[in-house]
């Protein structure tokens, strides 16, 4: 079996963003045609289409609304990249204007992802392991209105 890891990315950036960033992130995207100016050696979400081992389609799109950004990112990962997605997650954790969950890393045969934090400019991973299931919810998607 392949260590293929789930990554997921979701995030807003400032509408501020320097001109040298929003093309570090389309080159990552794969909108980019240059070699990356930083020490990538390839983009990191240029992938699109069907997911091998995760399932469901690999995504990376960048949009402004205007007076920001909005990222999203769904991708398949190795370990041997984890570096470089390191360094790229804690670049982007330094300019979200996102506070809370703007992610996840799972490992594609685990149910729980780790959840990706950001808060003061630093993103940290948050483990979630279930040792027993307390209560299965009755329904997929809880009714607000019961």
């Amino acid at each position: 079996m392949a260590d293929i890891y789930e990554v997921q990315l979701t995030l807003d950036l400032p509408g501020s963003l320097p001109p040298q960033d929003l093309t570090q992130l389309r080159w990552h995207l794969g909108e980019e045609g240059s070699r990356s100016a930083d020490g990538y050696a390839y983009p990191l979400w240029g992938d699109r289409g069907p997911a091998l081992r995760i399932g469901g389609v690999l995504v990376g799109e960048l949009r402004s609304d205007g007076p920001a950004w909005a990222l999203t990112v769904r991708q398949e990962a190795h370990p041997d990249e984890f570096d470089d997605l390191r360094r790229m997650v804690r670049w982007l954790g330094a300019r979200t204007t996102t506070v809370g969950t703007i992610g996840y890393l799972r490992f594609h045969e685990d149910h729980l992802p780790d959840v990706l934090v950001a808060e003061s400019g630093v993103v940290r991973r948050e483990v979630l392991r279930v040792d027993e299931v307390v209560e299965a919810a009755a329904e997929v998607i809880p009714d607000p209105y019961a």
